[in-house]
């Protein structure tokens, strides 16, 4: 009679050790996390295109989570000054209304300069700009320029250009806590948003690359030329901004 032989421990086939499931169970959660937080911002850009909706960027909720607080107060579109739309245009985006969320050309040059070890220049387009102060973060890095990318494209098509504009100067920083553009009226002019002049406009404009230096209401003497030369093109940027006041 045939006897089969024991299987023996050493004959056993060989399995996961014991503390390996719970280690693979966690590297599925922080996946499953990581994912929802690289989507959520795509998610939140749908929401976003409701008109009745006032997102708030990522500086206003660490200025809450450090309890130091922020002034923002939402205005619409079509109660902000023309005078302060086209001075933001042709000082920090002038192809705004010709490129689909980032300006191919410029980007081109400045992925050239760094590859030549050249100083870079500023390549940000507002949609960009709005991408990085709702979901990314400040500080040069290549990291949050491959985040930025695809969401101020994502956000430009999605958003039409007035909502578009309307977030940004909503959102965008003038000073210490003042956040969007009725609130920086008021800390810096003592005005409204829709009473803002040509002048205040451009000042106003100037001071958005670094608005804690760069004080609206106490210019410097370069800082007034450079606003005196954004007023005249704001003067002349008929073309530039059809796609908002058609």
């Amino acid at each position: 009679m045939d006897i089969a032989p024991e299987t023996t421990l050493l004959d056993a086939p060989a399995g996961p050790a014991a503390g390996d499931a719970p280690m693979r169970r966690w590297i599925k959660r922080l996946l499953k996390w990581a994912l929802a937080i690289v989507l959520l911002p795509y998610v939140l850009i749908l929401v976003y295109a409701i008109d009745f909706v006032r997102p708030v960027s990522t500086l206003m909720l660490w200025d809450l989570a450090t309890f130091r607080g922020y002034d923002r107060r939402w205005v619409d579109f079509e109660d902000i000054s023309p005078n302060l739309v086209q001075s933001v245009m042709m000082s920090e985006d002038g192809q705004y209304c010709a490129h689909h969320g980032v300006d191919v050309v410029q980007l081109r040059g400045v992925v050239e300069d760094a590859l030549e070890g050249e100083a870079t220049r500023g390549a940000s387009t507002i949609p960009m700009q709005t991408a990085k102060n709702l979901f990314l973060w400040n500080g040069r890095s290549f990291i949050r320029k491959g985040l930025e990318l695809p969401l101020a494209l994502g956000a430009d098509a999605v958003w039409s250009k007035r909502r578009l504009m309307e977030i940004y100067l909503n959102i965008a920083e003038w000073g210490p806590g003042i956040y969007g553009i009725e609130a920086a009226a008021r800390y810096h002019f003592k005005t409204s948003a829709a009473k803002l002049t040509k002048k205040q406009s451009a000042l106003l404009a100037v001071s958005l690359p670094n608005p804690i230096t760069r004080v609206a209401s106490k210019p410097s003497r370069g800082m007034s030329r450079l606003a005196n030369l954004i007023q005249r093109r704001a003067n002349a940027s008929g073309e530039y901004i059809k796609c908002l006041y058609d």
